[in-house]
C-alpha cells in the first residue's frame, strides 16, 4: 500500500498519475476529493481531510508501505517553521506506530546553510524531524522550479517580462517539477531500499535569469525580459497578494539564500540527475500556458 499526500497539487498528482497504473493499492488524503478526477477516485482510496490531523493520517496509514510526503504551500500563517513542523509532526507519531516502512518526501538542497532561508530552513527542519523517527527515508532534494514562473504567465504575456528577486547574472538551479515526481515514483514503487538518504534532483541546466529569458524568447518568437525586483518591492508585492507577513518575509529569505549561493556546493558535487532543460520545458510547459 502506498500513501500519496498533495494528490492535487502541483508535484503530488504527477506522482500520482505515474505509480497509478503499477498495481500498486493506492490511498490518497485529499482535503476535497471533488477536486480529483473520476478515473483516478475510482483507482485509488480516499481518506479525506487533512494530512496534518493525526486521526487521519492513522487512517491513512493504516496497513501502508510507503508514503509520498510534501507539506503543501499555506501563504496565510504567521510562522513558516512551525507550520511546517506542526504539519509534520502527526505523520511521524504516525508511522512508528503503524509500523510504516519507507518515507519519500520532497525537500530542498543546501543543507548546512547556516543563514536564514525561509521556507528551505523549514525544509531542513522537516528533514531532521523525519529522520529522527528513524524510519527508511529518502529526502528528495530540490533546487528552483521551474514550473513556479507559471504563476507569471500572464505577464509573461501582457509585458512580455518575468520578475524575481533573484540576482540578474547569479547562475540558479533548476528542476522541472514532471522529473521531480518520475523520481519520487521510483522510489515509491522500489521496495528493495533502506536507509536514510538524500537524493539531490537536479536539472541539466546551468542558467542565470538572463539566460531563461533568453531561452523564453526564442521559444516563445517573441522579446522576453528578466526584471530583477528589490527585496522590498517583491515583499511589498506578495503582500498586496494577500500572503502574510511571514509567508512574504519567507520567500525574501529564501531567494536571499539562492543569492547567497545556496545550491551551489550541492550543485557543483552532483552531476545532473534529471532530463528536462529549462528549454524543453518552455516548449513542453510555458509555451501551452503561454498559448491558451
Amino acid at each position: 500500500m502506498i500513501v500519496v499526500t498533495t494528490p492535487t497539487g502541483q508535484i503530488g498528482h504527477q506522482v500520482l498519475n505515474n505509480i497509478l497504473d503499477s498495481g500498486e493499492e493506492i490511498r490518497v488524503i485529499a482535503r476535497d476529493p471533488s477536486r480529483l478526477s473520476p478515473h483516478v477516485r475510482e483507482r485509488v482510496e480516499v481518506v479525506q481531510g487533512s494530512h496534518g490531523d493525526i486521526d487521519v493520517v492513522t487512517e491513512a496509514f493504516a496497513g501502508a508501505d510507503c508514503v509520498f510526503w510534501l507539506v503543501p504551500p499555506n501563504p496565510h500563517v504567521d510562522n513558516i517553521k512551525s507550520y511546517y513542523l506542526d504539519l509534520t509532526r502527526p505523520m511521524c507519531e504516525t508511522i512508528k506506530s503503524q509500523g510504516v516502512k519507507r518515507v519519500v518526501d520532497v525537500t530542498t538542497l543546501g543543507h548546512g546553510y547556516v543563514k536564514e532561508a525561509g521556507h528551505l530552513s523549514a525544509g531542513f527542519a522537516v528533514d531532521d524531524l523525519i529522520e529522527s523517527t528513524g524510519v527508511n527515508y529518502r529526502a528528495l532534494r530540490m533546487p528552483f522550479f521551474m514550473d513556479n514562473l507559471l504563476q507569471q504567465v500572464e505577464t509573461i504575456k501582457s509585458q512580455g517580462m518575468f520578475f524575481l528577486p533573484n540576482f540578474a547574472d547569479r547562475t540558479l538551479a533548476t528542476v522541472a517539477t514532471s522529473d521531480i515526481a518520475t523520481v519520487a515514483a521510483k522510489f515509491l514503487l522500489d521496495d528493495s531500499w533502506s536507509g536514510q538518504e538524500s537524493v539531490p534532483v537536479i536539472g541539466p541546466d546551468n542558467l542565470t535569469p538572463t539566460d531563461m529569458a533568453q531561452i523564453m524568447s526564442k521559444v516563445l518568437q517573441r522579446p522576453i525580459c528578466f526584471h530583477q525586483v528589490s527585496y522590498a518591492d517583491y515583499k511589498a508585492t506578495m503582500l498586496q497578494y494577500g500572503v502574510s507577513n511571514a509567508w512574504a518575509q519567507g520567500l525574501i529569505d529564501m531567494a536571499a539564500a539562492q543569492n547567497d549561493g545556496i545550491y551551489d556546493a550541492e550543485q557543483r558535487a552532483t552531476q545532473s540527475t534529471t532530463p528536462t532543460s529549462f528549454r524543453q520545458w518552455c516548449e513542453n510547459v510555458l509555451r501551452p500556458a503561454v498559448l491558451a
